[in-house]
């Protein structure tokens, strides 16, 4: 769990984060959305620890990340996975030295003990014929899978996306939103999203936050975003008339 209490980030003159509360749970796929210059990167930057709030609290399970020492700080971040908007793969390394990454940097494991842990996640994935092949032999949506591999085999407890279906077709933005979800709950991660992806809100928002200049404008699941009435957050999610139809079907069968 991951709780977030009246942060505030400026840079310069700039006042971005504009006091955001709200909390994060186990084991669900938690969204943010908003428009581009909505604050949605240096909040996420914040969660990750990148940026340190002027004022307000984050807390990681309980414990406020600002109380904590640096060699605290630094095991807190290594229980971090973080997915990466374009994969950010090493392109001169093989799928399996990619995964494997982490591991040779920050544990002390045997190089056959690495080789399970990575076996294990690029099964998880669904990547069980592409250890040796290298990211540019290899589909976006396969990059993007190795992506997770990589964030998950730390064995994080918290799992940041960054636009994780960023440059992938419709199809394959589902296989991923499904994947993310299902290791979410299957490993009781806490998982954040920054997305513009609507279909991933409608599939996967268990717990949506929208945020407008700097605030928090909104909060609900993907049920509720149907109902909602509130002007800001329809505008944004049904800002094409595909939805704003899907939107009206869904209000007139429930009337």
């Amino acid at each position: 769990m991951i709780e977030v209490d009246n942060i505030h980030k400026s840079f310069g003159n700039a006042h971005i984060l504009k006091g955001i509360s709200t909390t994060f749970n186990k084991g669900q796929t938690n969204l943010i959305i908003g428009q581009s210059g909505s604050g949605k990167t240096v909040f996420l930057k914040c969660l990750l620890g990148l940026h340190e709030p002027e004022q307000g609290t984050i807390s990681y399970d309980g414990k406020a990340y600002g109380k904590l020492t640096g060699d605290e700080r630094r095991n807190l971040r290594q229980e971090m996975g973080m997915v990466f908007q374009g994969s950010a793969l090493f392109d001169s390394m093989t799928v399996e030295g990619n995964v494997r990454f982490p591991l040779e940097m920050f544990t002390k494991q045997s190089k056959s003990e690495m080789q399970d842990r990575v076996d294990f996640v690029l099964k998880r994935v669904n990547l069980v014929d592409a250890h040796h092949k290298f990211p540019s032999e290899i589909s976006g949506g396969m990059q993007k899978r190795v992506a997770i591999a990589r964030a998950i085999v730390m064995n994080p407890k918290y799992l940041f996306c960054d636009e994780p279906n960023s440059g992938l077709d419709p199809k394959t933005a589902i296989v991923i939103d499904n994947l993310i979800q299902e290791i979410t709950e299957e490993y009781d991660i806490t998982t954040i999203i920054n997305t513009h992806d609507m279909n991933s809100v409608m599939e996967i928002g268990k717990k949506i936050i929208f945020l407008k200049d700097g605030l928090k404008a909104w909060e609900g699941t993907n049920k509720d975003i149907f109902k909602t009435e509130n002007e800001a957050v329809t505008n944004f999610v049904y800002s094409s008339d595909l939805f704003k139809k899907v939107r009206q079907m869904y209000l007139e069968e429930r009337n």
